[in-house]
């Protein structure tokens, strides 16, 4: 027996009805983005190893790129995020930029990883940054388009949340505990597992890290402390503005969001569905250094990203994604009576195509019934018939598969008909 080859473990084949899911979540991204001001770009799909270490953070550059030697020796990798590279490309053209920058990108995204529910080691995402700002309102600002996003698409704010902190408030808050800075990079990781350990083996990890008893209580009540924002003028500002955009519904701290690569340098925030159920939908902050790491000047700036996995999931669950996204394009369809008429049904869809109509031709003679029935199937409205009787008094027959109805035109006002149809 003949074997069909498998895709790639932790790849998807996008078949029309996910390719229009993929499809509708771009526009909406397009849409929010461009609302804002914001530039589309994009970046190569292969980059130098050394533009992630150590920026990003050892783990993404170990075990979860896709690295391997070019012909020349050099080690190269499938990205597996933007943020470095528009680094680098602000870098390399600082001086010729207008700042602030407002760059949005969505496009293919590579890392090796244990495939999961959400997660796949090639995903799709949503970057949008904002460089050269220096403000919480520019944070805010990126909290507008994250909420925007999820407004746009129909998820209310009774069933997500954008939920943030403050890198800085934390370090603060360690420092006030006596907390090394050495660990400081494996504290954040013991607060990112707080809600996702058992309180013995959150305890356990604490000790494992070198936190004292006192510590580890002081860490507690810090996580426990939904009104620690306050201690922040900066906090404080950007809620401000966040209430000024009008997205306060969305938008709560939470002082568990610290978010795990290295190179965040200020707020930082996450998307999570209300039921904790799905978490880091989108995610992102200010990263006001990585810049200068890779050779330009320093510049401010902050951004997040989406991968478009778990949206997806989100907007199913809660039943965001509209019907007919996997139907034809074209809601016209012409059938051929006969294989005498074949050119006669190719010319008439032609014509129908010059006026702007999305049109499709059945392209072989066969029963009507089977070309009604292919209509039905593929969410197509309109089907024409143009049989020996049609041609001979230069007339057409319209179906509106919808309601029933079934009227035969002059061939001239065909387009006219088909139009008030659609327009129904």
């Amino acid at each position: 027996m003949k074997t069909t080859i498998q895709s790639l473990k932790g790849t998807r084949d996008f078949y029309p009805a996910e390719m229009a899911v993929r499809t509708w979540i771009y526009n909406k991204i397009r849409r929010v983005s461009e609302s804002f001001g914001y530039q589309e770009y994009d970046a190569p799909f292969l980059e130098p190893i050394l533009l992630y270490d150590p920026k990003s953070g050892g783990e993404l550059v170990k075990e979860q790129s896709f690295v391997f030697p070019d012909r020349g020796g050099d080690l190269i990798t499938l990205r597996p995020e933007l943020t470095p590279s528009l680094a680098r490309m602000v870098a390399q053209r600082q001086r010729e930029l207008i700042f602030p920058l407002r760059w949005w990108s969505w496009g293919p995204f590579w890392r090796y990883e244990r495939p999961q529910k959400g997660r796949y080691r090639e995903f799709f995402q949503w970057n949008i940054d904002l460089i050269g700002v220096d403000t919480p309102q520019a944070d805010a600002e990126m909290a507008a388009l994250g909420a925007s996003f999820l407004r746009e698409c129909g998820l209310n704010s009774s069933q997500v949340s954008i939920l943030v902190n403050s890198r800085q408030l934390m370090d603060a808050e360690l420092h006030a505990l006596e907390i090394p800075l050495k660990k400081k990079t494996e504290v954040f990781r013991l607060i990112d597992r707080r809600d996702k350990l058992s309180e013995a083996g959150w305890d356990a990890y604490a000790e494992d890290v070198g936190l004292n008893p006192n510590q580890i209580d002081g860490l507690k009540a810090i996580l426990a402390n939904d009104q620690l924002w306050q201690k922040s003028a900066l906090m404080e500002e950007f809620f401000k503005s966040v209430d000024v955009l009008g997205i306060a519904d969305y938008v709560h701290f939470s002082p568990l969001i610290i978010r795990g690569l290295d190179y965040y340098t200020g707020i930082v925030f996450e998307t999570w569905d209300r039921d904790g159920e799905f978490r880091a939908v989108l995610g992102g902050g200010r990263y006001d250094d990585l810049v200068a790491s890779i050779g330009g000047d320093p510049l401010p700036a902050t951004g997040f990203a989406m991968g478009d996995a778990v949206i997806t999931l989100v907007l199913k669950k809660f039943g965001c994604l509209p019907g007919g996204l996997e139907d034809s394009p074209a809601k016209v369809l012409v059938t051929v009576f006969d294989e005498s008429n074949l050119n006669s049904s190719l010319a008439f869809a032609a014509l129908l195509r010059q006026s702007g109509l999305n049109v499709a031709c059945y392209p072989e003679a066969a029963k009507l019934s089977r070309q009604f029935k292919y209509a039905e199937r593929m969410g197509i409205r309109v089907v024409i018939v143009i049989g020996p009787d049609e041609l001979i008094a230069e007339t057409v027959t319209l179906k509106d598969l919808r309601s029933g109805d079934q009227v035969t035109f002059p061939q001239s006002q065909a387009v006219q008909a088909i139009q008030r149809i659609l327009g129904d």
